[in-house]
């Protein structure tokens, strides 16, 4: 439980920002993380700042901990969720031990849980609960068939595209569906197309193969080669990451009758009504060449192609809630080869993320009664005002922008909305069916009940209410649709939020934090969207022309920064999440400094305030990673891996430089010239 209190560790009459809120209990909270809210044994004294600050901050935890066997990276981030998974479990298992009533809520939530975590009741079972679903898929005698296969929602196996509902980019007052490049089983299209990943490509043929021979498929052999070959056409169809995350290049409405004539080989009509979209005729196509291509390839390979494809992905999808022999063939590959963990997770573990994704608010408002208070929320609340000031002044000042573009951003960041914690209307879930015993159903239920629930409301207003994360959930983001950003309560918890702790601790934590997600909205796609979310370009010319120069001199600096032999990080399809990175840090840098109102913050164990500004920010993101997911990562992420946003972020900071007295000769040392400031 967060303990919240007053916490005065400035000098002089100034107070800081959680210095202003009503103490809970009239004495001052410690805090968490000893003594100030940073591990100082956790430090490599050994090491230079200037030469490695990751290393300098944490090598000695990098040294001495471990990455717990069922997991593929260790840090703060993955320590919280543990913390989470132990607090929703507390939370489950107290709803279990009793009685409840009948169709309530609590009652959904326990037999939901109840059917993940009973393990004889799913082996008994063995394939029963999957027959109708293998049934359909075997009966499919045409492309039509299997088009609905591909749709439908409690199936949740993958077709050659995929398809969401989101609002519209240049109207976010209403919803579109969106059709998307899709249909791969490996992380991306780099894993089947480069010659670095050919041992990988061999232990996924042989994964599908012992799959569908489990299931009893005719030559599961020859399938398995077939159905690699034909991932791998598909993965040649498929835009690059960089091109992905263009927003400009993948906003592209069509109508149905133009979906149609763009890809006339994919029944559309049928994959429709397997989606009970009805007359819908508002759609997006994100990629449409490749869309167009995917279409031409669905109709060109065989059915029965089809058919093994998706037996394959079907089981792959509910592997976890089938016999103990397909949940071990899943781990094998998919935690093992490809995340490199070393156990499976302990049942109870994958049991909240099942009962999370069914029933996610339903748990986070639990959660939130036991984990998270009013005063938090109201602490957090003045950290990210104080943040929004700071980037005001940093607007205000830049020289290299027109008044007119500059205008344009102070209203766009006026108008930034911020949820905090836990929505303020939960979602209702008393249409959901959830059955004690049926842990297969169960999923497939809540993901038609889901997808209903979204389709529903396709003709209306969007809800700019809804949360995409639930409280319990460890992250943040910002929505550009709603020009919003959104932290759950279970992030706003120690290193990263702490009222015990030092304010540059806070500051270089969920400050950092809140930064990164507001500087989501002046990154290279989020500026691409007004005040109101709609995408458009309020820039001129000059000012974009500016803002490009200093974009690709991160995308080349980033580009530059190898996280293993041979493997360098992808500056172009990182570059959104290295800005906000870098703009989010010297925001919250600014902020603190503001904070301070003109004193002198005092010095702990011999570091100044920015000192432990900085070092704050190199504990959250301080962390180790298996080999195996590292280059899952590099492939496949939008974020640098953390050692390049510690690293990678401070050498561009002029305050860093000033603080641990960084110059040339260090080796992470930049000439001012060369450090990239944006905005």
């Amino acid at each position: 439980m967060i303990r919240l209190t007053r916490r005065t560790l400035l000098v002089g009459s100034s107070l800081s920002l959680l210095a202003c809120q009503t103490p809970v209990r009239g004495v001052a909270a410690r805090p968490v993380v000893a003594p100030w809210g940073f591990d100082l044994d956790g430090m490599d004294s050994t090491m230079r700042a200037g030469d490695d600050f990751f290393r300098y901050a944490g090598g000695r935890w990098l040294q001495t901990t471990e990455i717990p066997a069922d997991r593929s990276s260790w840090g703060p981030f993955y320590e919280l969720r543990a913390k989470a998974e132990e607090d929703v479990k507390a939370i489950l298992d107290a709803l279990v031990s009793i009685p409840q009533a009948p169709g309530s809520q609590a009652a959904k939530i326990a037999d939901c849980y109840g059917a993940y975590l009973d393990m004889d009741a799913i082996e008994r079972a063995g394939l029963e609960p999957a027959r109708a679903d293998l049934a359909a898929i075997a009966s499919a005698t045409s492309h039509e068939d299997i088009a609905r296969l591909c749709m439908r929602r409690d199936l949740g196996a993958r077709g050659p595209m995929s398809v969401d509902i989101w609002a519209d980019d240049r109207d976010p007052e209403r919803y579109v569906v969106n059709i998307s490049q899709g249909g791969l089983g490996l992380p991306g299209r780099d894993y089947y197309l480069r010659p670095n990943f050919s041992d990988t490509r061999t232990a996924y043929q042989t994964y599908i193969a012992s799959m569908l021979a489990r299931a009893a498929t005719l030559d599961p052999a020859g399938s398995a080669q077939a159905i690699v070959a034909l991932e791998t056409r598909i993965a040649e169809l498929h835009w690059t990451a960089e091109c992905v995350g263009d927003r400009d290049l993948t906003y592209n409405p069509r109508s149905r009758a133009e979906l149609v004539a763009m890809a006339p080989e994919f029944p559309w009509n049928d994959a429709f009504e397997a989606l009970e979209i009805g007359r819908h005729d508002r759609f997006g196509a994100k990629q449409p060449d490749a869309i167009a291509g995917l279409a031409r390839l669905f109709r060109a390979t065989p059915v029965a192609q089809w058919r093994d494809y998706l037996t394959f992905h079907y089981l792959n999808a509910v592997a976890d809630v089938l016999p103990l022999a397909f949940d071990d063939l899943s781990f094998d590959f998919n935690g093992r080869t490809l995340a490199g963990r070393l156990s499976k997770s302990e049942r109870w573990k994958r049991a909240t993320s099942a009962v999370n994704a069914a029933l996610g608010e339903a748990v986070g408002r639990l959660y939130v009664e036991r984990h998270f208070s009013p005063n938090a929320k109201a602490q957090v609340s003045a950290l990210v005002e104080a943040l929004r000031t700071a980037f005001r002044t940093r607007i205000e000042a830049t020289d290299w922008m027109s008044a007119e573009t500059k205008s344009a951003a102070l209203r766009k960041l006026e108008l930034l909305r911020v949820k905090i914690g836990y929505p303020d209307r939960w979602r209702d879930y008393s249409s959901l069916d959830i059955r004690a015993g049926d842990a297969l159903g169960n999923r497939a239920r809540s993901r038609l009940w889901d997808w209903r629930r979204r389709a529903a409301r396709l003709d209306g207003p969007t809800d700019r209410e809804e949360w995409g994360m639930t409280p319990q959930t460890v992250n943040a983001y910002y929505n550009a649709f709603f020009n919003e950003i959104v932290f759950p309560a279970a992030i706003l918890q120690a290193p990263y939020f702490d009222p015990g702790a030092d304010d540059a601790v806070n500051f270089g934590g969920i400050g950092g934090v809140i930064g990164h997600e507001m500087s989501h909205g002046f990154d290279d796609q989020g500026s691409k969207s007004d005040e109101n979310g709609v995408l458009r370009s309020w820039w001129t010319d000059a000012d974009l022309e500016r803002f490009g120069a200093s974009t690709g001199a991160l995308v080349r600096q980033y580009s530059g920064y190898e996280a293993l032999p041979g493997l360098y990080l992808n500056g172009e399809t990182t570059l959104a999440e290295n800005i906000a990175d870098n703009v989010g840090l010297a925001v919250a840098f600014d902020a603190y400094r503001l904070s301070l109102g003109g004193a002198f913050a005092p010095v702990l164990d011999g570091f100044s305030g920015a000192q432990r500004f900085f070092l704050s920010w190199a504990q959250t993101y301080r962390g180790r990673v298996r080999e195996a997911q590292l280059r899952r990562d590099v492939v496949s992420d939008s974020h640098s891996p953390t050692e390049f946003r510690v690293n990678g972020v401070v050498r561009n900071m002029d305050a860093w430089y000033e603080a641990f007295h960084v110059a040339p000769g260090d080796r992470l040392y930049l000439p001012p010239s060369d450090r990239v400031r944006i905005w």
